[in-house]
């Protein structure tokens, strides 16, 4: 059973995960390079780097059971259902500037985060 929710980034959810208007053009600009109008963002948190957590970000085609989808201005963004605890209120944003450029992950259920920032607790 998969979950869908509509929301914009104008408010803040605290019970799922946001995405800001940049990060949603960024990932809307990805896909229409891949040319293909199956895949939807997928966010998941697995075990591993030096702090026991790390995000993973990526193109998924694949709709698993107990996934929460939900559309950030026609963007279709998935978790599955074991990472959802650990997103709830977290932003992801995009970041484009001369200091670094990439996807941002504001989790206020981190409580820590190693040296490098590859990962967290």
């Amino acid at each position: 059973m998969t979950e869908q929710v509509e929301t914009t980034t104008h408010e803040h959810r605290t019970d799922g995960i946001n995405v800001s208007d940049a990060a949603a053009a960024k990932v809307k600009s990805l896909l229409e390079q891949e040319g293909r109008d199956d895949l939807q963002l997928r966010i998941a948190v697995q075990p591993g780097g030096c702090s026991g957590l790390r995000y993973q970000l990526f193109f998924d085609e694949r709709d698993l059971d107990g996934d929460v989808t939900t559309d950030f201005d026609g963007v279709s963004v998935v978790v599955d259902r074991m990472s959802v605890p650990y997103l709830h209120g977290a932003t992801i944003d995009f970041v484009d500037s001369i200091e670094k450029q990439g996807f941002t992950i504001d989790n206020p259920n981190a409580t820590g985060s190693c040296a490098c920032g590859d990962s967290f607790h």
